[in-house]
């Protein structure tokens, strides 16, 4: 299909592309499929009449990328469909809604520039801004960084040591658009540009990608065997009342079952125990059994704190315990999930709908990323849940641990593409900070990623068991992104604004794309 075809009707071709990209996301990894969705996108906006149709276009496009993008989180709701399911359709038009607005100003932003070639150069900068500022409006929802298309491989993402995955975004959308530069004008020149803007970045890629995974190939550390327990309970049961106690049970099972080596440190999942384990000695003693002698017990339980005012709020919360149940170390969890444990703005919601925002708790947050050190173990931190999508807010930068713990449950979004998406962003992170990342799912996917990415012990989803593994050597030296953080990715789109802006002046081009029509 040809990039001119698309123009005779722009919206509607702007939805269809927005909701075709999502098939280059995991697990799909239909990579080729960008070259027509973004590169349409750009088509669209380049050719636009005016700042508002460019405005519309991208939001359109935005709105099919992210409401098929973020459709799975509806499965949540069909847990209790008899309650909630009616809202199911609300979460994609939701979600396509607002997050469009983050495809829509870039596209304006774009269109607003004068040449093909300054919107070429600086295109990719506006998306990674926004990107960046979806990590934080409204306490934040990074999901789906563009970046995480190339999660398909280790050796693909590792120049997110470098830059983050702001930085793969980045390098993605300049391959995913080099096909315009030629179609834009079938020129020699055009074409170089086209083979340059395509191949530069992929050799990048590659070349260091493979030097790094030589550079420090996964080697086993004898010291620390960890065995991850999922016991893949069904949502449905998990807090059912009649089922409480034998869920607990086949936790206690499985972390019980022989290993080949005095185990270090188990990691069961989010919320792991129902029952808050701070103040139920009786559940306390009763897991005794499962934590080795010599070794350490991570569970994920709720736990009950006072708040500024004195009022008892829950958390969600990861303990730390002994062989003989002592409580080492806490972390409760910091970036809450708005809609799921607390309801923002929950005073201004009309009376009509309250009944049903009050079945969501209002959880208290904790104190941010820590780092525990206990004895025969490496310095451990911690992100429970979703927490793990946000970059570089996931370990302290002071005292940075060597091993991440990321206890979750998968279990409410079903066979869908939401748990693969939530382990190619911790996978993402693992190479971002340098840290090996334990990650222990409820239902999956749960498994052990290396400094660089590699995972290994995999438990798949909805599969119940054990996974025994010797953790990986601590990297001798951290990447760029580690030290610097998001400084690296933003300074680059900067950069690329500025040459966006200044390059019709250097090349003396007329005042639009070419003399090319923007007609539709």
């Amino acid at each position: 299909m040809s990039f001119k075809k698309i123009t005779a009707f722009p919206k509607s071709a702007s939805f269809l592309l927005g909701a075709l990209a999502v098939l280059a996301l995991p697990p799909f990894w239909l990579l080729p499929i960008l070259w027509l969705s973004f590169g349409g996108l750009f088509w669209l906006v380049s050719h636009a009449p005016n700042l508002r149709q460019a405005f519309s276009r991208g939001y359109w496009f935005g709105f099919g990328f992210f409401a098929f993008g973020f459709s799975w989180i509806g499965n949540a709701l069909l847990i209790d469909a008899r309650s909630f399911g009616w809202l199911y359709p609300l979460v994609p038009l939701a979600s396509g809604a607002f997050f469009g607005l983050f495809a829509a100003f870039p596209a304006l932003l774009t269109r607003s520039l004068k040449t093909i070639p300054a919107q070429i150069v600086a295109f990719p900068a506006f998306w990674v801004f926004f990107e960046w500022l979806r990590s934080f409006i409204l306490t934040g929802f990074p999901w789906n960084l563009l970046g995480s298309v190339l999660t398909f491989s280790p050796l693909t993402i590792q120049t997110a040591a470098l830059g983050g995955t702001y930085l793969l975004s980045l390098l993605t959308l300049y391959m995913a658009i080099a096909p315009v530069i030629w179609l834009s004008q079938r020129t020699p020149a055009r074409l170089a540009g086209t083979l340059l803007t395509l191949l530069l970045p992929a050799s990048f890629i590659l070349l260091y990608g493979y030097n790094r995974l030589t550079t420090y190939p996964p080697e086993p550390d004898k010291r620390y065997l960890v065995r991850l327990v999922q016991p893949a309970i069904p949502q449905r049961l998990k807090w059912s009342r009649t089922a409480l106690e034998n869920n607990f049970q086949k936790y206690i099972e499985l972390s019980r079952l022989p290993a080949e080596a005095p185990l270090s440190l188990i990691v069961w999942g989010e919320t792991a125990s129902p029952f808050p384990l701070e103040l139920d000695n009786r559940h306390r003693q009763q897991l005794l059994p499962a934590i080795p002698e010599n070794g350490t017990l991570a569970v994920g339980t709720l736990g009950y704190k006072p708040d500024n005012e004195g009022k008892i709020r829950p958390v969600n919360a990861m303990l730390l315990l002994n062989h003989q149940g002592e409580i080492l170390n806490e972390y409760n969890k910091t970036h809450l999930v708005p809609f799921g444990e607390y309801i923002p703005f929950r005073s201004l919601i009309p009376r009509s709908i309250r009944p049903i925002t009050n079945v969501i708790s209002d959880f208290l947050p904790g104190n941010g990323p820590e780092t525990f050190r206990l004895p025969g173990l490496p310095a451990l931190g911690a992100a429970i849940c979703y927490e793990i999508i946000f970059p570089s807010q996931i370990i302290n930068k002071q005292t940075p641990p060597e091993i991440l713990l990321n206890l979750t449950n998968d279990g409410w979004y079903g066979k869908s593409a939401g748990p693969y998406q939530h382990l190619a962003a911790t996978m993402l992170r693992a190479v971002e900070e340098g840290v090996t990342i334990i990650r222990a799912a409820n239902s999956g996917i749960s498994g052990i990623f290396t400094p660089t990415g590699i995972l290994t012990g995999k438990i798949p989803l909805h599969q119940s068991g054990i996974s025994d593994t010797w953790l990986s050597a601590p990297l001798s030296i951290p990447g760029f992104y580690r030290r610097y953080g998001n400084k690296i990715p933003l300074s680059l789109c900067l950069i690329l604004t500025i040459c966006g802006l200044i390059l019709p002046q250097m090349t003396g081009s007329k005042s639009k794309t070419d003399n090319i029509s923007r007609q539709n």
